[in-house]
This record gives structure tokens, sequence and C-alpha cells, in this order.
């Protein structure tokens, strides 16, 4: 079964402006961001998805708990950021196509919370704002083969855009409404986690920062897609969020200029050979001269991070 939706122009300028950005990034040639900016993103991810939810924790409780310190407050909202945080240090575990996995997710992420974490609602459930029913998730039975439905078609459908399959998935997710609770932390999870397989730069992104921001308009878009019957405006708005929180990652790293040592350190990390010559160097650098490679690798030997062996035009290198 193909979810429905439709690419329109502004799905297909918004992939494109995010793949371009995606490039710049991996243009700068510095290293993998750092670890406090890892942890400062990681705790808006969990802090502003569980705020969706209604969780009351502040940011700084849920830093603290992420630090392994007591917080005080609801032994509902702890036990939620707890799960978040043991979630999402498995993020890179999760299997993007596997419905096994993202069960698995769930039951990690709504543990202690209900009877049936990691199990598929066995009952009918509705959405309501206020006394008004906002959405009647499909019928129970159906559950079951609607996530085998869902899972079949992003195995099988690998060369739909990456930006574009997984915001159909969140949708799909938030529409068929699997669980009995935990379906808006977990659709925002997939989508991230379908994102992270595809470009490990996301790992990095809090996309949920920028929902919470939008938070109004991400619940009503939800509702005219219902109503329309298909996921393109949810696709168009997903696209969106991911591209302004990628301009506000840009627009945070500022990277220092590349020095011999950091180049180096660099290169190391992106050899897939022990051996390379200035040649395989210039190659990764291609903005330096062939005077500057040569300084670099002489300064790498000279500090005794490199050793070199043959002379002249047949030298090759090695990390010590």
């Amino acid at each position: 079964m193909k979810p429905p939706f439709e690419i329109t122009p502004k799905i297909l300028n918004l992939v494109s402006e995010i793949s371009g950005l995606l490039g710049k990034y991996e243009g700068l040639q510095f290293p993998t961001p750092s670890i406090s900016l890892r942890k400062k993103n990681r705790i808006r991810t969990i802090y502003s998805s569980l705020v969706i939810e209604g969780n009351g924790l502040s940011k700084e409780q849920v830093t603290a708990l992420l630090d392994g310190k007591p917080v005080v407050g609801k032994k509902k909202d702890i036990t939620e950021v707890k799960n978040a945080i043991e979630a999402y240090e498995q993020f890179s575990n999760f299997k993007g196509f596997s419905l096994k996995s993202f069960l698995n997710a769930h039951k990690i992420m709504l543990n202690h919370l209900i009877e049936d974490a990691g199990r598929l609602r066995n009952e009918n459930v509705g959405i309501f704002d206020g006394s008004r029913v906002a959405h009647v998730a499909p019928k129970y039975t159906f559950v079951p083969m609607l996530m085998d439905d869902l899972f079949a078609y992003l195995k099988t459908n690998q060369d739909i855009n990456m930006l574009i399959l997984s915001s159909v998935c969140h949708y799909e997710i938030e529409f068929i409404h699997p669980f009995k609770d935990g379906n808006g932390r977990m659709g925002r999870l997939w989508q991230s986690v379908l994102l992270y397989h595809w470009n490990p730069l996301f790992e990095y992104l809090p996309i949920e920062s920028l929902v919470r921001q939008n938070q109004d308009e991400y619940y009503k878009v939800l509702g005219d897609c219902d109503k329309k019957g298909n996921s393109t405006l949810f696709i168009e708005f997903m696209l969106s969020v991911i591209e302004q929180t990628l301009l506000e990652f840009m627009a945070l790293i500022k990277p220092d200029p590349l020095t011999a040592e950091s180049r180096l350190e660099l290169f190391k990390g992106k050899l897939n050979k022990e051996f390379f010559s200035r040649k395989d160097y210039l190659a990764f650098f291609k903005t330096i001269s062939t005077a500057t490679a040569s300084r670099d690798l002489a300064s790498g030997m000279d500090v005794g991070s490199l050793k070199k062996e043959g002379t002249k035009n047949i030298s090759v290198y090695c990390f010590v």
C-alpha cells in the first residue's frame, strides 16, 4: 500500500535547499561536532519532544537527569525523561526499516509508563482537542496490517529521497496511532532515526526543538492532512522545519581555520588505507597548494605523527 502524498514544487525546492546545506557542511572539512554540542542538542531534543506531550520538567531538570543528578518533580515526568534519555542513547542502534526495532524503541520510551510498552494497541482510540474529536485512529484490528504495510513500503521505496520518505513515515505513525500512548514522540524519533542512517549529521540536529516552536502549526497541519486524505502538507511542513534547523546549526558552528595539525587529524579520520601519497592528501584538500601539502607532511614527521617510506615522487606516508 502506498501512503497517499504528492511531490510538489515546494517539496522539490526544500529538498534541494536542504541537500545544498548538507553539501556545504561536508565541504567545510572539519571534525565531527564537539561532544558538548552533541549534549546540548540532545537536551534540546528530549526536552522539546516531551514538552509537546505535556511533560512539566524544565530544561535545567532534563540536563540534571542527563548528568545523573536527582531532581524534584512528578514521578511520571521524571520517568518520561529518563526513558527518552535511554532511547536516544541507543539512537544509532535502531534500524529504521525494522518494525521490530521500532517496537523495541517504544518499549524503552514508555517503560514503566504503560503496561503494554512495545506492543501495538488492542483497543480503539481517538485524539481529542478539548471536547472536540480531532482524529479517530484506524480500528485496532487493522493496526498490525497497517504497520506491516508501512515498514514494507519503507523497505521497498528507498529510492525516494529520505527527507521525503522519513516525513511520510512520521505522518503515517501519527495517523495510524499504533500505540495507546507515545505516538507523537515515536513519530518524531523515528523520522530522526531514518535521517540519521541516511546522513549521520542528523544525530546532532534538534529537529524536535523547531517542531515545539511551531507546535500549533504542527497539529494544524496534521489535522489538515487528515481532512485531505494525504500527507503532502505535512511533508512540506517537516522539510521547512529541517531546513530551519540546519540553517541554525550552520550559523552556530564556526570552524577555526585549519592548521597543518588539524588538517592531518581530519585526514587521518577519513583515511581508509594504511599508506597514502602527497597526491592522495591533495585530492582530499583540494584548495591547498602542493607546497602547503608538503609542509603539512613534513610537520607531521617532525612531531612524530607520520612516518615516511620511499623517496621523492614514490614517497608514501602512514600515521604512527
